[in-house]
């Protein structure tokens, strides 16, 4: 920096001396150094041409200064005659006006006395070198001999240095002056015209001002470049070098215009040359073109000492404004640096699957792949910088630190982004070494589980099952984990905690897998050495073997001496408490290998359940990487069509809370369940209120949908799953989390199957219960949000709890007659909705479109309260009819189902409805009526005294409910047994339709309302048959077959088999003990106690043997003096 403000002030010192030199020069030329008089300034004195210089030459070369004959000489002020002689006298070199000037006076038209007076005026005035006088005297014969008599007696008068000569003619004249020298005046040849010779000593006069304030005025702008401080931005050293080349041009045009000025002043020198080559300039045109070429080159060095000065200038201002261009781009680059550099500090997870990392490392690609541009902007900048320093900017000293910067911020993020790959890159060996380890573990555990028993009985059969453990056990060279110290250092730089702790459990999972297989080896090596061994003397009995399958080989000596003992007992069990016990022990050790294959097929569900969730994840986090993100992009701005934009949460929905409940909290719950499969149902039960966002995101699906039709085609999403490597566009993705939402309950079904005897066994149910519960309020809300026309709130009528299309026939009392006939025969299509508080009545109106947008929509046509509504189970003529009707029957709704069992289920649900108000009802009903009277017993009233008919229906409903027992658990479909003219309610299924199939949904199974049940005749009394379930123990029980099994009134047990000679296995949920009890004895014990199987409400049950039949809940509340309307809210 310091090197370049030196040699600048070296240019403008440079520039100054070269242009000082011009001025002195032009000032010089025009002899204004010692004369500084223009013919500018006494133009009009020399227009009275009472002297002017011809150009003319005496013969030793003086200039020839002619007074021409002027009348009024004596007139002309001093001063003006003073400037005159001064200024011609300084035209000629000063070589010539050394030598002296020749003065001719022409007084031949004058008088003598004219004659003496000029005479003396001219050479006391004149100012240079006077060589000789020639004076023309007068030509009159008078004034001719007076002026040569007064010439000799004046003589002394006329005393000078130079002589004074009288001529009496021209020609006398030509003797001293050659002709061609004098003009035409004095009888010479010499041109001359003197107004051409003031305006060419005038233009060539004006011509040098103009050279000399050329110079100056660059020396002012070379000044006024040189002290510019340079400004320290881009914009503003941009315009210092925009309005500093404007000057320059406009100073360069200003040259320019002088050098043009110049060549026409010389043009017009020569120009008789030009025109007439044989023409001759007299000395003094002569000396005017050397003037004016002198003047010309001095102008000539005036440019070229600019164009030197300002091409340092300019390379200065063009370095400073390349410096200024760099340090902001430096800047802007150093900042994409860091944040480039920060974001890659953010790839941080060595992830937790092979999957996962691949990800991850496609992840790294593609932000390698984005932050390129950015590197190599930075590096190209560097490369900029590296030719400043090459070029010896002047700013070198500045330059040199951020050029090295650059280079090292480059070199970092290259290798650190390498270094995170090879990180991922061993991270991916890693997990790939673990998942064929688990793999591994995955198939052994299935070999063993696979491996038929009863053919390991035979020597054969266990020799094969331990060839095959053998050949297994030899893949696992290749497969499984052989050191785990040696794991921990090759893979020291990937494992954290959480990844340490994996593959702790993956190597335990090994090594239990190893020992069991280490103990099949064991059992089947006894198996297969078995048939050597000696032969027992005493036998068991055959029917022991062929009634009692072998199970394990450690268990079955033990297996066939009790089995044989409890066999001579087993004739009568009351013989000994302990037979049956002994029995069950027996029984109990067959079932080993079962259960061991359940734990192995309950793993391989929870396994991928796991599996498809951390799947599900990572292909939640691409899209709203991937798309989501990647519609904020600024980058990508271009390729979004403005119709899309600002449309990211119609498309999207609320897929990033998803998302985040998934990945934060769902996945890591189900983790720590990952060794105990079957307690897995607690996790979604913790988890369920957390489901509900799935209703949200199915909501807006219609949306979304529609919004990726209209743009399924845009350039947009073709770039995005092209980065992606995406096989299937956005709209497949979209739909995952309707898929994973009805996938759940397809592996709760899977689960629960393999565990109904474990423990978690209920909570798997409820779970299924409840995530079926959420598909239903999904499909439900779907249809609710298409209804139009409801001016109300539909979020006031409580819960949605039934939904779907019927044939409805209305028969109002008010009615027309004509009227109530044709809507007798003439059904209508409606879609009801049942809610808690309400039922409505809409028309289905089918959409055109495609997909969610073909989906319907429903206009609401009327609504009845459910305070006022009645229900008649039974329509005669059709079995998928039944009747609401309204305020007394004042309105009736025929509707008809699609099906009996569709029927059936609204009947239920409705039934529930009413039964919860009624209940309601009477609480309210007794709380009133205990504040009146507390000590006074309470009156008997029709809503808790039940007739006689009531009686035998609820005997005939409690005998019937053991059939109904029978019903499969765990939510499988079952078709219901419709019963004859109201004789009770079949427990029914209802259609989900988000669900993949058909699952179970029970109600009450009391009546309710129905007007069929006054219809119902009496009915023999059934025999009570058990079917497996939970049942409540209505009295003590202490005589069990075990002494240790008991139970007690209030207990709820569960019958989990039946067994022989009427004995069924028995658990007691209570005291967690199990036992064999007398079917008789069950009987007693649980008397008409409810399976909890059939999900039916035992306060529906109680509230139904109070009701009367044929009337709505509202009059039966009437009944004991209370409205229903009164407490509704």
């Amino acid at each position: 920096m310091r090197c370049w403000l030196k040699i600048e002030e070296m240019a403008l010192e440079e520039l100054m001396q070269r242009l000082n030199a011009v001025s002195q020069c032009a000032d010089e030329i025009m002899h204004q150094d010692i004369i500084p008089l223009y013919a500018a300034d006494i133009q009009d004195q020399l227009k009275k041409q009472f002297a002017y210089l011809s150009g003319g030459r005496g013969g030793d070369g003086c200039p020839v200064i002619t007074f021409p004959d002027y009348p009024a000489f004596s007139e002309i002020p001093e001063k003006e005659f003073q400037n005159v002689l001064t200024y011609l006298t300084s035209i000629p070199s000063l070589r010539d006006a050394g030598i002296g000037f020749i003065l001719v006076i022409d007084r031949r038209q004058d008088k003598w006395t004219s004659v003496k007076a000029s005479i003396l005026r001219i050479t006391a005035s004149f100012p240079g070198n006077l060589q000789l006088v020639l004076v023309l005297r007068p030509t009159g014969f008078f004034h001719r001999a007076l002026s040569d008599i007064a010439f000799k007696f004046n003589k002394d008068e006329f005393k000078m240095k130079v002589p004074i000569i009288m001529l009496g003619s021209v020609s006398e004249l030509q003797s001293y002056i050659d002709k061609t020298q004098l003009t035409e005046d004095l009888g010479g040849t010499l041109d001359y015209c003197h107004n051409r010779w003031l305006s060419r000593r005038t233009a060539i006069e004006g011509f040098a001002q103009k050279v000399k304030q050329t110079a100056q005025i660059l020396q002012s702008f070379g000044t006024e470049l040189a002290e510019t401080e340079l400004p320290n931005d881009v914009q503003s050293t941009s315009s210092l070098l925009a309005t500093h080349t404007e000057k320059k041009d406009k100073m360069k045009e200003d040259i320019r215009l002088a050098v043009e000025q110049g060549a026409d002043i010389l043009g017009s020198i020569t120009k008789p040359v030009t025109e007439n080559p044989e023409y001759k300039l007299n000395q003094d045109q002569l000396d005017n073109q050397t003037t004016v070429e002198r003047l010309l080159a001095q102008l000539h060095e005036t440019e070229t000492a600019f164009d030197e000065f300002w091409i340092k200038h300019q390379q200065k201002l063009e370095q400073c404004l390349r410096l200024r261009n760099f340090e902001q781009n430096f800047r802007e680059v150093k900042a994409a640096l860091d944040t480039v550099s920060e974001r890659l500090s953010a790839f941080i997870d060595v992830g937790n699957s092979c999957s996962h990392v691949e990800h991850i490392l496609k992840d790294l690609a593609s932000y390698e792949e984005k932050s390129c541009e950015t590197v190599a902007k930075a590096r190209m900048l560097a490369s900029e910088a590296d030719a400043f320093i090459q070029s010896n900017h002047y700013a070198v000293d500045s330059i040199i630190p951020k050029c090295s910067e650059l280079h090292q911020l480059c070199d970092a993020f290259t290798t650190e982004i390498e270094r995170r790959r090879n990180l991922l890159n061993k991270s991916l060996e890693l997990h790939g070494l673990l998942e064929k380890s688990m793999k591994w573990c995955d198939e052994g555990i299935y070999l063993l589980a696979s491996q038929p028993v009863d053919k390991c009985q035979s020597q054969d059969g266990a020799e094969s099952a331990l060839q095959e453990i053998e050949k297994f056990l030899d893949t696992g060279a290749s497969n499984k984990i052989k050191e785990l110290n040696k794991i921990y250092r090759e893979y020291a730089h990937v494992l954290n905690e959480d990844l340490k702790e994996h593959v702790q459990k993956v190597f335990q999972k090994q090594e239990s897998m190893e020992e069991m297989f280490q103990k099949r080896q064991v059992s089947l090596k006894k198996l297969a050495a078995k048939q050597t061994r000696p032969v027992q003397p005493v036998a068991p009995r055959p029917e022991a073997f062929v009634k009692s399958p072998c199970t394990s080989p450690g268990l079955q000596r033990e297996y066939v001496s009790n089995s044989e003992s409890s066999a001579l007992r087993r004739v009568n069990y009351r013989r000994g408490k302990n037979e049956m016990t002994e029995l069950h022990q027996s029984r109990g050790g067959s079932t080993m290998d079962d259960e061991e294959n359940l734990a192995v097929l309950r793993q391989h569900v929870m396994n991928e359940l796991i599996e498809t969730e951390r799947a599900y994840v990572e292909e939640l986090l691409c899209v709203l990487e991937g798309y989501a993100a990647e519609m904020d992009n600024p980058l990508m701005a271009h390729l979004i069509s403005p119709e899309l934009q600002n449309k990211k949460d119609i498309l999207f929905g609320n897929m990033e809370e998803i998302y985040h409940f998934h990945n934060r909290i769902f996945l890591r719950e189900l983790e720590n369940y990952v060794e105990y499969p079957e307690l897995v149902g607690r996790c979604f039960l913790d988890q369920m209120e957390d489901f509900q966002i799935y209703e949200k995101y199915c909501q807006n699906k219609p949306r979304s949908e529609s919004l990726w039709r209209q743009f399924s085609d845009s350039v947009f999403f073709q770039e995005c799953q092209r980065k992606l490597d995406h096989k299937l566009s956005l709209d497949s993705y979209l739909l995952k989390p309707v898929q994973r939402i009805t996938k759940y309950q397809l592996l709760l079904k899977e689960m629960l199957k393999y565990s109904k005897n474990c423990e978690g066994a209920e909570d798997l149910q409820e779970a299924l219960t409840s995530i079926l519960g959420i598909l239903k309020a999904v499909n439900d809300s779907m249809h609710q949000i298409a209804i139009t026309g409801y001016d109300g709130n539909l979020n006031e009528l409580g819960k949605l709890l039934m939904q779907g299309s019927f044939n409805v026939w209305t028969d109002h009392k008010k009615g027309h007659s004509k009227v109530k006939d044709l809507a007798r025969f003439k059904p209508m299509q409606r879609h009801l909705f049942l809610h808690e508080k309400a039922v409505l009545f809409c028309k289905k109106r089918e959409e055109n479109g495609e997909g969610y947008e073909k989906a319907p929509s429903y206009s609401y046509k009327h609504s009845l309260n459910m305070a006022a509504v009645g229900i008649t189970e039974n329509v005669k003529g059709d079995a998928k009819k039944f009747e609401i009707w309204y305020n007394a029957r004042e309105e009736v709704y025929i509707i008809q189902a699609p099906t009996p069992e569709v029927k059936a289920t609204w009947v239920n649900e409705i039934r529930k409805v009413l039964t919860s108000q009624l209940q309601a009802c009477r609480e309210a009903s007794q709380h009133r009526t205990l504040e009146q009277t507390q000590s006074l017993p309470l009156p008997a009233s029709s809503c808790t005294s039940p007739s006689r008919n009531h009686i035998r229906n609820t005997k005939k409903m409690e005998e019937r409910k053991a059939d109904l027992a029978s019903l499969e658990s765990f939510g499988t479909t079952v078709a219901p047994k419709y019963p004859e003219k109201g004789k009770g309610w079949a427990k029914t299924s209802h259609s989900l339709d988000a669900s993949e199939e058909n699952d179970g949904w029970s109600s009450a199974e009391d009546p309710l309302n129905s007007s069929d049940a006054e219809e119902e005749g009496g009915g023999g009394e059934g025999e009570m048959k058990l079917t497996p379930g939970k049942y409540t123990v209505v009295t003590d029980y202490e005589k069990g077959v075990s002494e240790e099994f008991t139970v007690k009134s209030g207990d709820l047990v569960q019958l989990i088999r039946e067994g022989e000679d009427g004995l069924w296995y028995v658990k007691n949920l209570s005291t967690c003990r199990e036992g064999w009890i007398p079917a008789n004895n069950l009987l007693m014990l649980i008397g008409n106690s409810k399976s909890a199987q059939s999900l039916s409400s035992s306060e529906s049950g109680t509230a139904s043997s109070t009701l009367s039949t044929s009337s709505s809940c509202s009059d039966s509340c009437n009944a004991s003096s209370t409205s229903f309307s009164d407490i509704k809210g």
